[in-house]
């Protein structure tokens, strides 16, 4: 599908939806405050979308621009100002209205359905109705930025406790601290990092591992995101996978954005393996690392996967870390006995809607390893939250998360 016939694809849902929704919207106030003016709520309504909807079109403008003129990517205005009065309302009036339409929408299903039983009671169901649905739009306009807000500025630190057959005695309460997806930016900057960092340190870690992704792009997070990490404090180390966007420092050479990453979290004492193995070696007791890579920019082939786990050391603790939580990594993870398979990547579900019965995300379109623990028989997986943001600059009901494995003998 060509990129033009995406952005033609994308502003026509954008359409539908705000559409849907201004209707819903102007026709309740209408029944519900019948004394206001007709065109003066359409007026503020569709008023209120077109400021709205600046962001889009100066995406459009940008890309525009960007191809006339053979200059790359896109570039938006990258200031507070900006942020605060054209990106951020855009991306919070998209979730109140996607939140609220995911709520209307089985209303006038289930109305559709029960149409004869709602024509019978039409007028005493006249009122009810619309209140009901400016009740979830006004009750969203309200939890959504407050929810954002909070998401932003909280970290939540998740104990787990493993439980583990003939686990030697040097093990037993052996922590170890669960990160990903720091993506240092603009927007994950020096305060939100500290924070993060703090939050590690106060966990007393006896091991770190970091499922990958230490940026986000550019290399002028590189150094910051280093330094750190390089304040966590762990008894037995620090050590990473490469995640998707350690590739993006430089678009066009992605070698040199995992070197000079790898390096600049070397001067920290920081290993990022790119598919390797480590042993870490407490007292008696020995913990095998796997860290694999599987990326956008690279996947690992059967052979060298095959290489990496088929080993002949039964490890007191055998470990499978890697960026993405695939299936297929799974599944070999299950064939050669590893204890524990940690990844990250899907920031928990950055932009998770509320929805009954199933919290919806478009990380599920992707993988249905969102967030949190899944078991396969003696393997637990772990898919932390992390802490950064792709894509859109927030999160929404999906708190950063530093995750504590502490591991038990049985």
């Amino acid at each position: 599908m060509s990129f033009i016939l995406r952005i033609i694809i994308a502003f026509i849902i954008i359409f539908i939806i705000e559409f849907y929704f201004s209707k819903k919207l102007i026709n309740s106030i209408k029944i519900i405050f019948p004394k206001l003016s007709p065109k003066r709520i359409s007026l503020t309504t569709f008023t209120t979308l077109i400021i709205i909807n600046i962001y889009p079109l100066i995406l459009l403008f940008a890309w525009a621009y960007s191809t006339i003129t053979q200059q790359g990517r896109p570039q938006t205005p990258e200031n507070v100002l900006f942020d605060y009065l054209i990106l951020y309302p855009f991306w919070i009036a998209v979730f109140i209205i996607i939140q609220s339409i995911l709520l209307l929408l089985p209303l006038d299903i289930i109305k559709l359905i029960l149409f004869p039983l709602y024509k019978r009671n039409k007028e005493k169901l006249k009122l009810l109705l619309p209140k009901l649905v400016l009740g979830i739009i006004a009750f969203f306009i309200i939890y959504v930025p407050i929810r954002i807000i909070y998401d932003y500025n909280s970290v939540s630190v998740r104990v787990e406790e493993y439980e583990i057959k003939n686990l030697p005695d040097a093990l037993d309460n052996f922590k170890i601290t669960f990160i990903a997806d720091l993506q240092a930016d603009r927007y994950t900057d020096a305060k939100r990092l500290e924070n993060f960092i703090s939050k590690v340190n106060e966990t007393n870690p006896d091991l770190v591992l970091i499922a990958g992704d230490v940026i986000t792009s550019t290399p002028d997070y590189i150094e910051e995101a280093a330094n750190y990490i390089g304040k966590i404090k762990s008894k037995y180390g620090v050590y990473s996978c490469v995640g998707d966007h350690d590739n993006w420092a430089y678009r066009e050479d992605t070698r040199r954005s995992i070197r000079e990453i790898t390096n600049a979290l070397n001067k920290y004492n920081v290993e990022m393996l790119d598919n390797g193995r480590k042993v870490i070696k407490v007292k008696d007791a020995e913990i095998g690392i796997t860290f694999v890579t599987n990326t956008y920019v690279y996947t690992i082939n059967d052979d060298e996967l095959d290489s990496l786990t088929n080993g002949d050391i039964n490890y007191d603790l055998k470990i499978f870390l890697t960026h993405q939580p695939r299936q297929r990594l799974v599944d070999q993870a299950i064939k050669f006995n590893y204890d524990l398979f940690l990844a990250g990547h899907t920031h928990g579900g950055q932009i998770t809607f509320l929805f009954p019965f199933k919290n919806l995300s478009p990380t599920l379109f992707e993988t249905k390893y969102v967030r949190g623990d899944f078991r396969f028989n003696n393997m637990l997986m772990i898919v932390t939250r992390g802490l950064g943001m792709s894509l859109v600059p927030l999160r929404y009901n999906s708190t950063p998360e530093v995750t504590v494995l502490v591991l038990k003998k049985l």
